[in-house]
C-alpha cells in the first residue's frame, strides 16, 4: 500500500476514532485527522510487530481495524497528555 492509500486510510481511521470516542479534543479537527494518519502507521506497526504478518491491501478488514485501534490508542494518550497541562 502507497503512502497516499496510508494517508486516505488514516484521515477515515481518523474521524472513526473521533466518533468511537467522542469528546472535547484540544486540537480541533486537523489535529485529530493528523492522529488518524499517524495512528494508522502506528497500527501497521503494531500488526507487524505482535501478529508477524504483513497487512493487507486498502480494502482489507485487518487493515483498517489496525489503523482504527492505532487511532484510538494514539488518541487516548494525547488526551491523557493534554489532560496534565
Amino acid at each position: 500500500m502507497g503512502i497516499i492509500a496510508w494517508i486516505i486510510l488514516g484521515l477515515i481511521a481518523g474521524a472513526l476514532a473521533k466518533a468511537i470516542m467522542p469528546g472535547k479534543d484540544p486540537g480541533g479537527c486537523i489535529v485529530t485527522t493528523g492522529i488518524g494518519i499517524v495512528g494508522a502507521l502506528l497500527g501497521g506497526f503494531i500488526g507487524r510487530a505482535i501478529f508477524h504478518t504483513d497487512l493487507g491491501g486498502f480494502f482489507n478488514l485487518r487493515t483498517w481495524l489496525l489503523a482504527i485501534v492505532g487511532s484510538l490508542v494514539l488518541l487516548g494518550i494525547f488526551r491523557l497528555l493534554s489532560n496534565r497541562k
